[in-house]
């Protein structure tokens, strides 16, 4: 499995304002009746879809878009959890720094 590719720090940023967003403004279902829940859930795959886009598939967006539409189970900030898992340590600034020679005398 080769390593994935890594990020800009735009791609990264977006991706983290777009999680933390969603996560606020979800709404429990419960609260809003059936018309909340379809709601919620179409926020919910347009955020998986965009999120595929900005950083890539990560088996992290997953969980996060069923667990979502399960009823109060979607107060916890899962799409923030997912971004974190799957951005961590793919930004340009964690590229591995190659070695330099030693001026040659």
């Amino acid at each position: 499995m080769s390593p994935k590719p890594p990020l800009s720090r735009t791609r990264i940023r977006l991706a983290w304002a777009i999680a933390l967003a969603v996560d606020a403004i979800q709404v429990p279902a419960d609260l809003t009746g059936p018309a909340g829940w379809f709601l919620g859930a179409g926020l919910d795959l347009v955020t998986m879809i965009v999120m595929w886009l900005l950083v890539g598939f990560h088996w992290a967006f997953l969980p996060s878009f069923v667990t979502e539409a399960v009823p109060w189970l979607n107060l916890a900030p899962l799409w923030t959890l997912a971004v974190a898992l799957a951005t961590r340590g793919r930004g340009t600034d964690a590229l591995p720094i190659p070695p330099t020679l030693p001026p040659q005398p």
